[in-house]
């Protein structure tokens, strides 16, 4: 056991993640993920965006993510059952009661835990949207089949500010 080895210290979940982010990092993966043109088409033409874990607490990588979604001009809906509104705007406990107040989101943003993806994967399909955006950090290949199966496409490990910024200059 070499102890500076990141992978030989970490618990069984810790070294399922660390693969996980691996395999993406070296393509490896289980379902193909948008690549660079196929997002920047994406930011371009998709206006509505709900945000799954978006935060009004100050500070937090959700909120100023989900609040530089508005200032860009998307349709941005907060999806979280900890706050009734997020940066002014109605927050919806779930995706179905987002979508019932609001409308078909183009894309579905999760800035939650990789091992709460998949259930979000699901909500993701069953509300009609186009496309499982998973945060940067966030790498969920049980959640990507889920929702390449149902017939969305995926993006993991990136953020979709710093993406927006990256490739519509």
């Amino acid at each position: 056991m070499d102890p500076r080895d990141p992978t030989e210290r970490a618990n069984p979940a810790e070294r399922a993640r660390l693969a996980a982010i691996l395999d993406l990092q070296e393509g490896r993966g289980r379902v193909p993920l948008l690549g660079d043109a196929e997002i920047r088409e994406l930011l371009r033409r998709a206006p509505r965006i709900a945000v799954i874990g978006a935060s009004d607490r100050l500070g937090r990588p959700s909120g100023e993510v989900f609040a530089a979604l508005l200032r860009a001009g998307y349709e941005a809906v907060p999806v979280t059952p900890r706050f009734a509104t997020v940066r002014g705007r109605a927050a919806f406990p779930d995706l179905a009661a987002a979508v019932a107040a609001t409308g078909r989101f183009e894309i579905v943003d999760v800035f939650r835990r990789a091992e709460d993806c998949p259930a979000h994967a699901h909500e993701a399909v069953a509300a009609g949207a186009r496309v499982l955006w998973l945060q940067l950090g966030i790498v969920s290949w049980e959640a990507a089949e889920i929702a390449r199966a149902g017939g969305l496409d995926v993006v993991m490990d990136r953020c979709i500010s710093v993406e927006r910024h990256r490739l519509l200059r």
